[in-house]
C-alpha cells in the first residue's frame, strides 16, 4: 500500500469515526440520556459568570459569527489565491467551510432541538443542535490550519498556529454555553459533525485536487 493510499484510508476512517460519534450524541439527545452532561457543564460554565467575563464571551461568540466567517474567508481567499496563488487549496477551503454551513442547516432542521430557555444572556432564534458557531469555527480554523501548515517553516510557528486555532474553536464553543444559547451537547455535536466533514474535504483535496495539474484547462498554480 502506497503512502498516499494509507493517508486516504486514514482520512476515511477518521471521517467515519467522527460521523458515528456524532450519531451517538444525536441519539443520546433524542433519548434524554445526555441531560446529566449538559446540566453539569452548564452549571460549571455559567457558575463563572461576571460582567467582565460576559464581555469576553460575547467577543468570542462574535468571532464565530457568520459575519466573521465571511471576513476571514475573504482574507483566506486573498492569502491563498493572490499571495500563494493556490487555486486548488482555495477550492478545498471553500468546500470545507461552505459545506459545513450547509450541513449545519440540514442537521438543525432534521433534528429540530429547541434552544435552552433559561438564563440567556443574549437572544437568538433557530434550532439548537448542532451548534452552528462550533461547526463554523472548527471547519474554518481547521481548514486554514491544514492548508498553511506546510508553508510555515518553523516547528514553533506550526505549534503556535495549531494552538491558536484549537483555543479559538474551544472558546467559541464555550461562549455559546456561557451565554445560554446552546447546550454543551450542541457544541460537542457541532465539533464532531464539522470534524467529519473536514476529513471528507481533505480527502477530496488529497484524492482529486492536490495532485491535479489542471482545474480549468490551464496548468495548476500550486
Amino acid at each position: 500500500m502506497t503512502l498516499r493510499r494509507e493517508r486516504l484510508r486514514k482520512l476515511i476512517t477518521a471521517a467515519f469515526i467522527f460521523a458515528v460519534l456524532f450519531l451517538i450524541v444525536a441519539v443520546l439527545i433524542e433519548t434524554g440520556h445526555i441531560a446529566w452532561f449538559d446540566d453539569a457543564v452548564i452549571s460549571a460554565v455559567q457558575g463563572l459568570e461576571n460582567d467582565g467575563l460576559t464581555r469576553v464571551m460575547k467577543w468570542f461568540t462574535f468571532l464565530g459569527s457568520s459575519l466573521m466567517a465571511v471576513i476571514l474567508s475573504v482574507l483566506a481567499f486573498f492569502f491563498l489565491m493572490v499571495v500563494l496563488k493556490h487555486r486548488r487549496e482555495l477550492l478545498m477551503f471553500l468546500t470545507a467551510v461552505g459545506g459545513s454551513e450547509l450541513w449545519n442547516l440540514l442537521l438543525k432542521y432534521a433534528i429540530q432541538r429547541d434552544r435552552p430557555n433559561t438564563h440567556r444572556l443574549i437572544e437568538i432564534t433557530g434550532y439548537s443542535f448542532p451548534s452552528g458557531h462550533s461547526m463554523g469555527a472548527f471547519s474554518l480554523y481547521g481548514a486554514f490550519a491544514f492548508l498553511v501548515w506546510r508553508h510555515i517553516p518553523f516547528l514553533a510557528g506550526r505549534i503556535a498556529m495549531i494552538a491558536a486555532g484549537v483555543a479559538l474553536t474551544l472558546l467559541i464553543g464555550i461562549s455559546r454555553i456561557y451565554l445560554g444559547v446552546h447546550y454543551p451537547s450542541d457544541v460537542l455535536g457541532g465539533y464532531l459533525a464539522s470534524a467529519a466533514w473536514l476529513m471528507v474535504s481533505i480527502l477530496l483535496f488529497e484524492k482529486y485536487w492536490r495532485h491535479s495539474g489542471n482545474l480549468h484547462g490551464k496548468p495548476g498554480l500550486a
